[in-house]
This record gives structure tokens, sequence and C-alpha cells, in this order.
């Protein structure tokens, strides 16, 4: 096994943060096209081009099982209006690697997010992941704020999609107009309908499920079957890059899965495919939309921009976080903003509250050394001088569970921006 991979968790946190406060951070390389709609618009891709109304017929009755509006937001007319729109794809693991598989109604989290942006007037597609570690204030609905800060991945645990879209919304001040979410636990029926995928694995790793079979992958290009690709996707402690390197490999899998859903050999199997598709998916995109976006949209496929929301490595409370800092929230809010049309506005939340409040406290985002900083969530009308630095975060009196944590005092309240 490549010596990266014994890399220790704490060793990748300081060489994130030290590529951070050199300026390395974000604007990730270009990737194909793959999730603008996921699964759902390489449906429509080959309903239309390939088989015609019967195809269409069937499409149609299958996906129609996926649309789900978002309670307290009206549907979007965007799409029918040929403007520019935004998506959120929400990568969901309802098993919790087995230990949540006979609790009812467990929604899990939401450990993939990707905020796309596509604009058929300039012919742009932005894709923006969000890390699932990202420390957030969490919102139930526009107007429910839960008073909490807890990572970015728990907000569709907690409340629903509703609250996973309104949550990235407050967070990066960036609308957005629909979501599409993926069981990733069908993630296996789907790669087995489109015949398996072909994807270069980065170095040499194993991975399993506990009480399952591990998977062996060798560096270099392998063939991958359902549970090889959901192995694939999953691994995170081993990658050097974390969290980030396993983004990476997961938008590996939906792009090998579109290349094999799109070739020759799948158009035999289309049923299967759309059946995968049609019980692991939940969109607020209407049929309609999605032959609209096929149809008016396509242009903006031919100019792709990849990045991602970098976070710097800290402790709230003993728990790990990545706390993007206030200038790479701009960052990435201004380039989305930007992609939809809309002018920059500074953005002031409670995130940007609390940077604020603990780099008066003597937090760093410049720090690259071995010791860990403690990042509070809890504002107090005296500011200590800890310097951030191994302190205990006393000053957290709220604190709830390991990923929730309890604000009050100054800035607690509903957002005003």
């Amino acid at each position: 096994m490549d010596n990266n991979n014994n890399m220790s968790r704490e060793q990748r946190k300081i060489s994130r943060n030290s590529a951070l406060s050199s300026g390395n951070g974000g604007g990730g390389g270009k990737h194909p096209f793959l999730r603008v709609l996921g699964l759902t618009l390489l449906v429509a891709l080959f309903v239309v081009g390939a088989y015609g109304f019967r195809l269409y017929a069937q499409a149609q009755n299958s996906l129609g099982n996926t649309y789900k509006a978002l309670d307290g937001k009206s549907p979007s007319a965007k799409i029918s209006n040929k403007k520019p729109v935004s998506i959120l794809l929400l990568g969901v693991d309802t098993t919790d690697n087995g230990v949540r598989d006979t609790e009812k109604d467990y929604r899990g989290n939401s450990d993939t997010m990707i905020i796309v942006t596509v604009n058929p007037k300039t012919k742009k597609t932005t894709m923006v992941s969000v890390p699932r570690d990202t420390m957030a204030q969490i919102w139930k609905g526009a107007d429910h704020n839960t008073k909490k800060i807890a990572k970015i991945n728990s907000a569709y645990n907690i409340g629903n999609e509703e609250s996973a879209v309104v949550t990235t919304e407050k967070l990066l001040n960036v609308p957005i107009d629909y979501y599409v979410k993926v069981d990733f636990n069908s993630l296996k029926k789907i790669v087995n309908a489109v015949g398996g995928v072909d994807v270069d694995v980065p170095f040499s790793f194993s991975y399993g499920d506990t009480g399952e079979k591990e998977s062996h992958f060798k560096k270099g290009k392998m063939h991958l079957n359902g549970k090889q690709a959901l192995d694939y996707s999953r691994m995170r402690y081993e990658d050097p890059e974390g969290d980030y390197g396993r983004q990476k490999r997961q938008r590996q899998v939906i792009t090998a899965i579109i290349k094999s859903a799109a070739s020759a050999k799948t158009f035999t199997r289309y049923q299967k495919v759309l059946d995968s598709i049609s019980n692991s998916m939940t969109t607020n995109l209407s049929f309609s939309d999605m032959q609209s976006m096929f149809l008016n949209y396509s242009s903006a496929a031919k100019n792709i921009g990849s990045d991602h929301l970098q976070g710097y490595g800290s402790m709230i409370s003993g728990s790990s976080y990545e706390i993007a800092p206030t200038k790479e929230m701009q960052r990435v809010s201004n380039k989305l903003r930007k992609q939809l049309g809309l002018s920059e506005e500074t953005l002031s939340n409670q995130e940007t509250k609390l940077n604020k409040y603990n780099e008066k406290r003597g937090f760093s985002f410049e720090y690259t050394g071995t010791q860990t900083q403690n990042y509070v969530t809890t504002m107090s009308t005296t500011t200590s001088s800890s310097n951030g630095v191994g302190s205990t975060g006393s000053t957290n009196s709220g604190v709830g569970t390991e990923t929730e944590h309890r604000y009050t005092g100054a800035g607690s309240g509903p957002d005003n921006y």
C-alpha cells in the first residue's frame, strides 16, 4: 500500500491547512458534465435521442415517481423561462455503514453535497463541492433557524431536503432552485444496471463495510461492479486528502455511470436502468423540466468549471470540522452568484460572525503548526487571548452532541442578509 495511505488524520489536516494558508485552496480541475442532473438527465438524454415515444412514455412513468416538491417553496419557473438555474445534488447514505439499518425512518446524512449552476446564456456550467464536515448553522426552513451549529451534512438528517437546501443557501448566500437526492445504498443497483463502471484508481487500498467482505483496489484502471463502486465511493480515512479525496472518487463513479449508461450496450437494458433510478432518486425537477433542460441547456456542457469550498481543519469540542474562512465563503458566493446573473453581496451570516469572534480570540486560518486549534461556537461579551491553539474551548457552554453545538449570546438570532 502507498505510504501516503498511512498518513494520520492530523497530518492530512495540517497538509490541507498549509495549502489553504498558502492560497492554494479551491479552484479544482475540470470534470465532465456529470452533476447537472446526476442520473436524471442521463435518462432524458437517450429518451429523446434513441428510443422515441415508447421509451419516452416509460421514462416519464418511471421518473414521475422521483418528483417531490420542497416544503414551503413554490416550484421554480426558471427552466421553462430559460434562466440560469442552481441545483443542489445530495448523496445520502441511509445505512450509516450498517449501524442504522433497523432504525425506522432513518434519513441518513447527505455526505455528498454539490452545488451546480447552469447558465444557458453564457453557456457555462459551474460545480462546487461542499465538504460534508463543513461547519454551518442549520436551518429547517427559510424562517426556521434551529440555533444549532453542526456539520452541514447533518442538515438533511435534522430536517429534510428543504433543510439541506436552505442551510446551503444561508451559508453562501446563493439561491438554490432545484435539488436532486440519490441514495448511496442504491448505488450498487445503478452500477450493476449499467453493466459496471470503469475508473482510474489513484492509489491502492482496501475497504468494506463492517461485517462485509472488503473490496480491494489497485492503483490504475479498474472495472468495478456495484459493491466495489459503493466501497470505492465511501472510503475516506486512508485517503491523503481525506473527504476531499473521497469527493473526487465519488465524482469519478458518477462520471463512469453516465458514460456506461449512454453506451450502446446499455440501451438493451434501459428498463432496468430506469427502475434503479426511480427507486433511488428524489428531485423537485419535473419530467417537463428535464426535457426543457436537455433541449435548452445542453450547450452549457461545452464549458464546465469545477471547484470546492476549501475548509480549515480544526476541532470543536472534540469533534473534527472543516471551517470555511470568510474570505473563502465570499469567493465561492461571488462565483456562484455571477454564474446565476446576480450581483455580488458581502456575506454576513452566523458563520462569518463566528469566524470574526474566533480570530479576535487568537484563532488563525494561517496557522500551519502541529498543535490543534480549537474553535468555539458560543460568543461571550469578553474575549480571551488564548491564541486558539491547544485551548480547551471551555466557552462552549452550550455543547450538545458530538456534531451539534448550540450557541447563545451575540448574533444568535436569525441572520438578515
